[in-house]
C-alpha cells in the first residue's frame, strides 16, 4: 500500500485501511515530526547524554514561545532514552529524567518533583535535607546523566532568595552527580538561569523562533503532511500551519481526502476568541 501513496510515509500509508473514525483518532493523537530544527535540538541533547562525566558538565537551555514544540522535543528525547535494567546488577539504569517546575519554587519543591518523577513518595513531613540525601542517593543509583527541566521560567515566581536557592540546588546536583541539565522555557527562562552566573556559564542556548515562510517552514509542512493519513496529496499554503489537524479531520469526514486552499479559506475555529473570553 505504501507504494500507492507515495505522498505519505510508509507507516502513515498503512493507516489508510482504518475506518474514518480511527483515522481521525490518529490525526488527533500526538505524533513526532522530523524537521531540521528539531533534529538539531535532539542532536545537541544526545551529545549531552553521551558526554563523559567531568567536573563541570555542559548544559543546554532551549527557549521558545508557547506552542513552538518544546514539550514534544522533551518527550521525544526522553522516549529515545528510556530506563533500562542492568542485567549484571539487576538494577534499573536511567540516563534521562524529566521534571516540570510547577507551583512556588523552592529547594524542597524541587526535590519533591524529582522524587515524584522517580515514583518515590517521601512523605509530607520530610525535611529538605532528608529529601536531598534521598535524591542524590537515588540519582547515583540509577546513573542519571541528564536532568531535563520543563517550565524553568517558573523560577521567577519566587522571591530573589528563593530563586537563588533553586539555582544553587541545581548547580549542586550538577556538581555532585556530574550530570548535565537541559532546561526548557519561554524567553523569561534566560533571566531565570542568569541569576546564578556560575551555572549560566555552563549553558549553551538554542531558541525555537516563530515560524515564517522559509524553506525550513516548507520542509516542516511537508513532514506534517506525510504523517496525515489522507488518500490524496494536499495542496497547501503556509497559512494553515495551526489548522492542520482540524482540516485533516474535515477532509476525512467529507470524503475529499485532501486539504486544499479552499478548505483553508472556509475554515472556522471551533471556539471563537470573543466567546472564550466574553
Amino acid at each position: 500500500m505504501a507504494q500507492q501513496f507515495d505522498h505519505l510515509t510508509a507507516i502513515t500509508a498503512e493507516l489508510l485501511h482504518l475506518s474514518d473514525d480511527l483515522r481521525i483518532r490518529e490525526v488527533q493523537s500526538e505524533r513526532w515530526v522530523h524537521y531540521p530544527r528539531a533534529k538539531a535540538a535532539l542532536a545537541a541533547m544526545d551529545r549531552l547524554a553521551a558526554h563523559p562525566r567531568t567536573t563541570r558538565m555542559p548544559s543546554l537551555a532551549i527557549y521558545g514561545d508557547s506552542g513552538m514544540g518544546k514539550t514534544m522535543l522533551m518527550k521525544k528525547f526522553c522516549e529515545d532514552h528510556p530506563p533500562l535494567v542492568d542485567p549484571r546488577k539487576g538494577i534499573e539504569r536511567q540516563q534521562v529524567l524529566s521534571i516540570q517546575l510547577a507551583g512556588k519554587p523552592g529547594e524542597r519543591q524541587l526535590f519533591a518533583q524529582i522524587l515524584h518523577a522517580l515514583g518515590v513518595n517521601q512523605g509530607l513531613r520530610a525535611g529538605a535535607v532528608d529529601m536531598q540525601f534521598t535524591v542524590v542517593r537515588l540519582l547515583k543509583a540509577i546513573g542519571l546523566q541528564v536532568l531535563v527541566i520543563d517550565e524553568v521560567h517558573n523560577i521567577l515566581a519566587g522571591t530573589a532568595r528563593e530563586q537563588r536557592i533553586v539555582l544553587n540546588t541545581l548547580r549542586y546536583l550538577s556538581n555532585e552527580l556530574r550530570l548535565s541539565l537541559v532546561c526548557f522555557g519561554v524567553a523569561d527562562a534566560r533571566e531565570a538561569i542568569s541569576g546564578d552566573a556560575q551555572l549560566a556559564r555552563r549553558f549553551d542556548e538554542m531558541t525555537l523562533t516563530r515560524w515564517s515562510s522559509t524553506p525550513a517552514f516548507e520542509e516542516l509542512m511537508i513532514s506534517i503532511l506525510r504523517n496525515l493519513p489522507l488518500r490524496e496529496p494536499s495542496v497547501l499554503t503556509a497559512r494553515i500551519f495551526r489548522l492542520m489537524n482540524d482540516l485533516a479531520i474535515a477532509a476525512i469526514e467529507n470524503g475529499v481526502e485532501r486539504i486544499t486552499d479552499g478548505a483553508v479559506d472556509q475554515w472556522q475555529p471551533m471556539f471563537s476568541a470573543e466567546a472564550a473570553f466574553a
